[in-house]
């Protein structure tokens, strides 16, 4: 992501737990922050985290209003990494710019769910991975698959 958003002319920083400023460098990242620091100083802040206990609801109200009020906030990770009560009231209340996002508490998203109708929200399905080439491969495979197994040589197995 972070030679993504320097080929838009971005000044990337970097955080995370573990991040050190050389592997920030290595990725693309002009520099390591610390989590506050990234939170108030950026202009786009983009979550890239696999969920687990230690980032359950990393970012929350108190994250959230560090952000400028021009800021975005973007999640195509997973949906509890940001609380997304705080989310809505940070939309609701003009806090942020705006957020994009394409992963919800509930998936797929109930047609009375909130983040229908949130201001300020940009919410696509979880598709990230969907291209031409993706879906060749796919069903291209699911195709070899069947004509494998009907010929009596199955090409992929479980266990």
């Amino acid at each position: 992501m972070a030679r993504v958003a320097a080929a838009f002319g971005m000044d990337v920083a970097a955080w995370s737990r573990n991040l050190t400023e050389e592997r920030a460098r290595e990725a693309g990242a002009v520099r390591a922050a610390s989590k506050e620091e990234l939170l108030a100083s950026s202009d786009f802040v983009s979550v890239h985290l696999a969920l687990s206990e230690r980032t359950r609801g990393l970012v929350g109200a108190a994250e959230l209003a560090l952000m400028r009020p021009t800021a975005y906030l973007v999640n195509t990770s997973r949906a509890a990494i940001v609380d997304q009560d705080a989310l809505l009231a940070a939309l609701h209340a003009g806090t942020i710019a705006g957020a994009g996002v394409d992963v919800f508490d509930a998936e797929p998203l109930p047609a009375g769910h909130p983040m229908r109708t949130a201001p300020r929200l940009l919410a696509t399905p979880h598709l990230g991975y969907v291209s031409r080439a993706n879906y060749e491969t796919y069903y291209g495979q699911a195709v070899e698959d069947i004509r494998a197994y009907l010929d009596g040589r199955p090409v992929r197995r479980l266990g």
